[in-house]
């Protein structure tokens, strides 16, 4: 069986955190589909390779931007609504997970966590609302884990800022339904990405999946297919470790 074959001709997406792992292999697949993608990161040499690769009939451009740093964030938006005059959907892959007990971590870890994890979902989101609204229609995709609802040691801020990206999903996509603006969840499960690697050093006994994987859902989320809003999409059950 074949991937379904979208078609994002016309569209510009926003793919933060897209310099590796799932955000690059997304943007790999929507420049292959005709879409001119952003892909926005800390990274900017990451992006920048990312972008200069070629591989489609479709558009990568590369920016750096910090999603904690609210400032840039709107800068960045409005960089790219000048440019390509619309802005159609946003993913938002950036993450960081560091790892510390709850009752070890300090303050500066913890606040890096929330504010990339977290408040960076919401800057976001906050920048691209006003075109959205403008258009008529769009699609924000947020990242959600497994281990926000199991829990995993060693990552305490990580699934905090998880669980309430879940529940600020909720809310934002109640809020921005009646401009046809569509807010929906992605968790991917185990995937075999550098931050998954990163934050579980030991290794894992559980198959990990290929970025690859986890790019035919979120481009379905992304597409007028996804008539739905409010959601989660999860590739697997929850389990201890995932995600």
């Amino acid at each position: 069986m074949t991937r379904a074959a979208f078609d994002f001709s016309g569209s510009v997406i926003l793919v933060t955190g897209g310099a590796n792992g799932i955000g690059a292999a997304l943007s790999v697949e929507l420049r292959r589909r005709q879409a001119t993608v952003v892909v926005a990161d800390v990274d900017e040499e990451g992006a920048r390779a990312l972008a200069a690769e070629g591989g489609g009939p479709g558009c990568c451009e590369a920016v750096r931007m910090d999603v904690s740093r609210r400032d840039e964030v709107q800068r960045t938006v409005a960089d790219v609504v000048e440019r390509h005059g619309r802005l159609d959907g946003l993913v938002c892959a950036a993450v960081v997970q560091p790892l510390a007990r709850i009752d070890e971590i300090s303050p500066e870890e913890w606040q890096r966590v929330i504010d990339v994890n977290l408040n960076g979902v919401v800057w976001c989101c906050q920048a691209v609302l006003p075109t959205m609204k403008r258009q008529a229609g769009g699609s924000i995709v947020l990242f959600a884990s497994g281990t926000a609802d199991t829990g995993k040691p060693l990552a305490g801020g990580y699934t905090a800022s998880k669980g309430a990206v879940r529940s600020f999903a909720k809310t934002l996509a109640r809020e921005v339904a009646d401009a046809r603006v569509r807010v929906n969840v992605f968790r991917p499960g185990a995937i075999d990405t550098p931050q998954f690697r990163t934050a579980n050093p030991g290794g894992t006994t559980i198959p990990l999946d290929r970025p690859q994987d986890a790019v035919g859902p979120l481009m379905f989320l992304l597409s007028e297919a996804a008539t739905m809003t409010g959601s989660l999409v999860a590739r697997e059950m929850p389990f201890p470790g995932a995600g």
